[in-house]
């Protein structure tokens, strides 16, 4: 991909109303709390396997189950997801402070309920690594320049200074949106 197709890609996903998404990605810092590890955690398993905009909807049913003093498993149908989140919520000081501690947090990660080989990427971006996450949208299109995901969003990030996981953000949002 060249600079020109990526800058076009994100003026366009800036255009389709995701400007807050991608300065969301852009600004990214590490996590600093438990909980917000935790929202994150639940994010990422949620999202796994289903489109963003079906997760956003199970998402809002399990914050509001949560306010209520419900559990997860309340409010997602998905019994093994549900039952990680609940855990995590459980156990979010204990997993905030181990992965803090680890030294090689991407393992860290992967040895997460529901989190495998490349969820452990979309958290370590969300957790604020700098990361991108290659699933099916950046494989394909970084295979279309002969190149791996990781690759390619390090070489956009260094022709534009943007986080590995801002180019990620952008381009993954440009592939949903069918725009690539």
């Amino acid at each position: 991909m060249t600079i020109e197709e990526y800058l076009d890609l994100k003026r366009r996903v800036i255009q389709a109303g995701y400007e807050s998404e991608v300065e969301w990605a852009a600004g990214l810092q590490p996590c600093d709390n438990a909980l917000a590890y935790y929202q994150e955690y639940a994010w990422v398993v949620i999202n796994s396997g289903m489109r963003a905009q079906v997760a956003q909807l199970i998402w809002g049913r399990i914050n509001e189950a949560r306010r209520a003093g419900r559990t997860a498993t309340s409010a997602f149908g998905h019994k093994y997801k549900a039952w990680a989140i609940d855990r995590m919520w459980e156990l979010r000081d204990e997993e905030f402070a181990l992965y803090q501690a680890a030294p090689d947090k991407l393992a860290h990660l992967q040895a997460l309920p529901w989190i495998g080989p490349i969820t452990k990427y979309h958290l370590a971006r969300n957790l604020g690594l700098d990361a991108c996450k290659p699933d099916r949208h950046l494989v394909r299109i970084a295979r279309g320049y002969d190149e791996t995901p990781e690759e390619m969003c390090a070489r956009l990030s260094g022709w534009t200074g943007e986080r590995i996981g801002a180019v990620d953000c952008v381009i993954w949002r440009a592939a949903n949106l069918g725009f690539v």
